[in-house]
């Protein structure tokens, strides 16, 4: 059970005292003769489950101005620093030392910086009882009268106020940062070898009302746009959340249901946007570049899983006819648009879902009709993301849509299955294509979630396939070693893809990891929440399909959680199987 502590210390004596040691980070000295004085610090347990924390710690100073500082604290438990942020971190037994960076290190009177750190521990989780700043041990005492230097920089917390109004990015991921979600790196980080990827930024997942103000103690909406300021330092920060709460969430499966009945649009609009948009819109947030994806798993399903297809759900024509997947989405996509500084991203499915003829069209005219639905207008798009959650292989080199082997094309084959595409970088360029073609703004860029579809370890071919037939050819071949392209459940032999990076390819703004590694799709049996998330037998890995994966196996993990719940085996498999390799 996640819950916060904190404890404010008043310390006393703030010393001039220049710090030595092996770190290359050295620290100045204060103005000459400046007085002693004061300062205070906020040490806070944010977030605290089964043997690992998140600690964020604010450090005032009470006193004369200085352009230096060395905060240093003893355990009085087993607790371990495993990876900081704003600060220089280290630790020797039951010391941790934390030393100011380059930008924060001048602290003007009334001036604050905050630092933060991911955890472990294992018994009791005690705060700090004392403090020392610059070497002097902090007493409480704070002067009573003015300082005697006054002060020559402002604080270093983030504005408050909004910066001078400029040109909005047309990539926001270009010269930016991305931010480091402090929860899902302590999960990494606490795994044998995490640490090799816990410094990466994932996507934020507001899938319910709770979710806005944090869920089991956890971080709200709030919380982490605020630990995305401290992040931010002078430079650029994206921050990335998934707006995912559509009534009758993902009419074509059970394990992501949601909370929202299918015909709840009000609630969605009022408890659920509204709250997110008037979060968003706070001037204290306008620095940050905020990348919203606007509800997965939705609008596709409106053109594959209706009447008159073989993967009709009657969940599905429900949505369809009630129009509430398009409703919510142009309402999102409407408010959030109106703040300057968010940049929607639609979802658009992934190229094992839309890739044939007769699903790749109708789709991109589905999302215009969304685009402008309920007020909105395509220029509240900044482009689409695909393979979100995914598991289809970035690209594969060993063989391309046009190949043919003895006359045949690959096309027929049985991966392949007439797709129009072999991979999600094809897929993803020429749907940004299709968009600019129906009138989105031709600066639109795409996003692709590359989490989980790297496909490396020993089982990664090097070398085409051998050209007894298409089969032989495209299967030896192939990097994404799935039994089927519908299959997308925990799968098994998956890997972490590439590490997000901003315009690796023409129209592409970044390649993300949207979903975060080790993060459940699903439970592989049926378990009791009150989330509303059903049992879906795709995640059950004794499962024999559906039309939907061509009555394949699932090729799902067993033993999986419910989806969002943390997977070690999972996220252990992603690492082993990396590509590139970790």
């Amino acid at each position: 059970m996640s819950r916060t502590k904190s404890r404010t210390a008043l310390l006393a004596a703030l010393g001039l005292i220049a710090a030595t040691g092996a770190t290359a980070t050295a620290l100045g000295t204060a103005t000459a003769g400046a007085a002693a004085a004061g300062c205070k610090v906020d040490y806070q347990i944010a977030s605290q489950w089964n043997n690992g924390f998140t600690a964020n710690v604010t450090v005032t100073n009470l006193g004369d101005p200085v352009n230096s500082w060395t905060l240093g604290w003893n355990y009085a438990g087993d607790q371990k620093v495993t990876q900081g942020w704003n600060a220089v971190l280290s630790q020797s037994g039951a010391a941790v030392t934390a030393k100011n960076l380059s930008y924060n290190g001048t602290l003007a009177t009334g001036g604050s910086t905050s630092f933060g750190f991911n955890g472990t521990y294992s018994g009791t989780n005690a705060v700090p009882a004392t403090f020392t700043l610059n070497g002097v041990t902090c007493t409480g005492s704070v002067p009573t009268t003015p300082p005697t230097t006054p002060p020559t920089t402002p604080p270093t917390t983030p504005p408050t106020t909004p910066p001078p109004a400029g040109t909005k990015a047309d990539n926001p991921y270009a010269g930016a940062r991305v931010y480091v979600n402090p929860e899902w790196s302590a999960h990494a980080a606490a795994e044998p070898g995490g640490t090799r990827v816990s410094n990466q930024p994932t996507g934020v997942w507001l899938d319910r009302i709770a979710a806005i103000n944090g869920v089991n103690g956890g971080m709200g909406l709030r919380a982490h746009l605020d630990e995305a300021l401290r992040q931010k330092g002078d430079g650029e920060m994206v921050v990335q959340f998934v707006i995912y709460n559509l009534p009758g969430r993902d009419c074509a499966a059970l394990a992501s249901n949601g909370e929202l009945g299918p015909t709840e649009i009000d609630k969605y609009k009022t408890q659920y946007i509204d709250p997110i948009a008037a979060i968003l819109s706070d001037p204290k947030y306008a620095s940050l570049r905020i990348v919203t994806t606007v509800e997965l798993d939705s609008l596709p399903n409106l053109v594959t899983n209706v009447s008159g297809r073989a993967t009709a759900t009657p969940n599905c024509d429900v949505m369809k006819a009630n129009g509430n997947y398009i409703k919510g989405v142009g309402y999102a996509l409407n408010k959030l648009g109106a703040i300057p500084n968010v940049y929607n991203y639609v979802d658009a499915g992934h190229h094992g879902w839309l890739g044939w003829d007769d699903n790749f069209g109708p789709s991109a005219e589905l999302f215009k009709t969304a685009a402008t639905a309920e007020g909105s207008t395509l220029a509240n798009v900044t482009g689409f993301i695909v393979n979100t959650a995914n598991y289809s292989a970035l690209k594969e080199d060993h063989f391309s849509i046009n190949d043919t082997v003895n006359g045949v094309t690959v096309r027929q084959s049985k991966w392949v299955d007439w797709n129009r595409y072999t991979d999600e970088l094809s897929y993803a360029q020429a749907m940004r294509d299709k968009l600019v073609s129906i009138g989105f703004d031709p600066k639109i860029g795409m996003l692709i979630d590359t989490s989980r579809n790297g496909w490396g370890g020993t089982a990664r071919p090097t070398a085409p396939g051998p050209k007894t037939d298409v089969n032989t050819y495209v299967d030896g071949g192939r990097y994404d070693r799935r039994l089927n392209t519908g299959n997308w459940c925990n799968q098994a032999g998956a890997g972490l893809g590439e590490r997000p990076k901003a315009a690796p390819e023409p129209g592409i703004d970044a390649y993300v990891w949207m979903k975060p590694p080790g993060e459940s799709d699903g439970a592989s049996s049926e378990i009791p929440n009150d989330e509303g998330k059903g049992f879906d037998r795709m995640c059950d890995p004794t499962y024999t399909g559906n039309p939907r994966n061509n009555n394949n196996l699932s090729g799902a993990l067993p033993n999986a959680p419910l989806s969002g719940k943390w997977f070690s085996a999972q996220f252990q498999e992603l690492m082993k199987n990396a590509y590139p390799a970790l």
